[in-house]
């Protein structure tokens, strides 16, 4: 439990206050500046497409000197209030990054004007973290942000590390956000932080105590973004979210490597190994970004932004790239492909959700609901010099709730790729890429159900509301479970589960498909749909939960706790 006083919690009032919100729809559109933006039929102004060059976020660098107050196991009496790191000793932290949360301001496009928005060190998205296997580091978080909120939002922060195998207390739990404010709102005190100290080992470190856990379990495509108890929706859509890349002996970033583990895939974060986060930005009739923190169903956007711009285009190398594709947006779905010339072309799928596959596969299209990313090669040696392809979505979705089962046949593009030069090409894409731990149902020791239904507008996952204080239920550390996840309703819902990925067992008594047959952090539910999952939690303790990644329906309380304990 965090032992921070200014930690505001789910209060019972503020419970009344959601469920009030979700059963009247609320007023709940909101900007920077005052205007009545209710209903869906609001038209932006035309923005022109593929003017603005995609953005690629800048890595970020660790502090050049030490920093002061020097990270420690305990929290420092500076520090936001938070559990002894685990860990520390065995994974002392070898690096250390500073990330500053604060205003900011954009331009989501030339066209439209310039907006306030909420970013890891001022900007949308964050830096990208780059990280590696066997080198532990501490992010210090300081909050910045102005606690007179002016638009929508919580200047209370939680940073949680999307896919990361990481303590409690370095989770990013939604019930352990601070504020800038230490000593209350007469004496603030800017910069109040938070440091999470992220291992970068590998899942598995009991069974194999002499290393850093089971290689297996190597982890890839990361994101970090907040997830403050309440407005995690309005907080990620206001800027807060950046991606976190890691690296080990397989997957080395380095397509030069001579070493024969090395998968030499397509490598240099932002050259030819490019992060695309999708998201989908409302804007008014004047072009200043709206949100609604109360529509019930979940918030749709009416522009497509990649990487914080408005449908940008990208200039490539006749050469192999990798594309680590992130649904960042709120509620909507996407069904991507590749199109040239009114044809989609095949790709390599290498991964889903951050975790390698078995082996690649060659798809033309696939779906990527909120939080799922998915890590494709595309070879623009396949087209010929100065060709236009054209990154195509095709998902037909009007409301928060899901898309359609009927795709467009036209569909919407997103980005522009340009191949406008050639390159030297040293990367590969073996078939063979990350083995999987083998499934051994006799482990298994315990079954679980759960339901995720909507009951008098209010998001609920067995009949219940969110309760940040107490756990719903207790796991064994290591044991070996099935989780059976049930979608009630007409409504979609991504499951996110923290600490640990999953293996899918079935969809509705089937198989699953070839690209989601590795490990998974984000399970889609369809209308009526059941999932059933195999989940083993190692190597730390405490409170984790579960939610619906459309993040509306996670602020209108479908999330639970659970506590990882060595005798649950």
């Amino acid at each position: 439990m965090t032992k921070s006083d200014d930690r505001g919690l789910l209060t019972p009032k503020k419970r009344e206050f959601l469920k009030l919100a979700a059963v009247t729809g609320g007023t709940g559109f909101i900007t920077s500046h005052a205007v009545d933006a209710s209903g869906t039929d609001i038209k932006p102004p035309y923005t022109t497409p593929f003017v603005e060059p995609l953005p690629i976020p800048p890595i970020k660098k660790a502090a050049a000197a030490t920093l002061y107050p020097v990270p420690q196991k305990e929290a420092h009496p500076d520090e936001a209030g938070r559990d002894p790191h685990q860990g520390w000793e065995h994974w002392p932290p070898q690096k250390a990054y500073v990330i500053d949360v604060k205003e900011g301001w954009h331009y989501y496009h030339r066209e439209l004007p310039r907006q306030k928005i909420w970013g890891y060190d001022g900007i949308l998205p964050g830096p990208t973290m780059v990280a590696y296997e066997g080198e532990p580091i501490v992010v210090r978080y300081y909050n910045n942000l102005k606690p007179d909120v002016n638009g929508f939002g919580s200047p209370e922060i939680s940073t949680h590390l999307h896919n990361a195998h990481a303590a409690s207390e370095s989770d990013g739990y939604a019930g352990n956000y601070f504020s800038a404010t230490k000593y209350g709102p007469t004496l603030t005190r800017p910069g109040f932080f938070y440091d999470c100290h992220y291992p970068n080992c590998f899942a598995g470190y009991d069974e194999f105590p002499d290393t850093d856990g089971d290689p297996r379990e190597g982890l890839g495509t990361m994101w970090y973004h907040d997830h403050r108890a309440d407005f995690t929706a309005a907080n990620v859509y206001k800027g807060l979210a950046g991606f976190f890349l890691f690296f080990d002996k397989l997957d080395t970033g380095n397509e030069n490597d001579p070493s024969p583990t090395a998968l030499r895939l397509p490598s240099g974060v932002g050259v030819y190994d490019i992060p695309l986060i999708l998201q989908d930005p409302k804007f008014d009739s004047g072009g200043l970004r709206v949100f609604d923190q109360f529509d019930p169903d979940g918030f749709l956007g009416n522009k497509f932004a990649i990487n914080g711009k408005i449908q940008p285009y990208f200039n490539v190398a006749s050469r192999k790239y990798r594309f680590r594709i992130l649904n960042g947006s709120t509620a909507r779905f996407y069904h991507l492909s590749l199109r040239y010339k009114g044809v989609d072309k095949p790709f390599q799928v290498i991964a889903n959700d951050g975790n390698l596959l078995p082996k690649s596969v060659t798809m033309t299209s696939f779906r990527l609901a909120p939080a799922e990313r998915i890590d494709i090669i595309v070879d623009f040696k396949d087209f010929p010099l100065y060709s236009e392809l054209f990154l195509l979505d095709r998902i037909v979705q009007d409301k928060g709730r899901g898309p359609e089962a009927v795709l467009s046949t036209t569909g919407q593009q997103l980005m522009r790729f340009y191949v406008n030069r050639t390159a030297v090409d040293n990367s590969r894409v073996p078939t063979v890429l990350r083995d999987l731990k083998p499934i051994d149902l006799t482990k298994v020791t315990k079954t679980r159900h759960f339901e995720f239904e909507r009951e008098n507008g209010v998001w609920l996952i067995d009949g219940k509301l969110f309760d940040v204080e107490n756990p719903t239920f207790k796991v064994k550390l290591n044991a070996v479970e099935i989780w059976e996840l049930e979608g009630k309703g007409s409504w979609h819902h991504p499951i996110h589960i923290h600490l640990e990925e999953g293996r899918i067992l079935s969809r509705n008594g089937k198989p699953p498909p070839a690209h989601e047959m590795g490990r998974k952090d984000v399970f889609v539910l369809a209308p009526g749909e059941t999932v059933k999952i195999l989940i083993q939690f190692r190597g730390f303790t405490g409170k984790y939960m579960m939610h619906c990644h459309n993040t509306i329906h996670e602020d209108h309380a479908m999330m639970l706790r659970f506590d990882v304990e060595r005798d649950g």
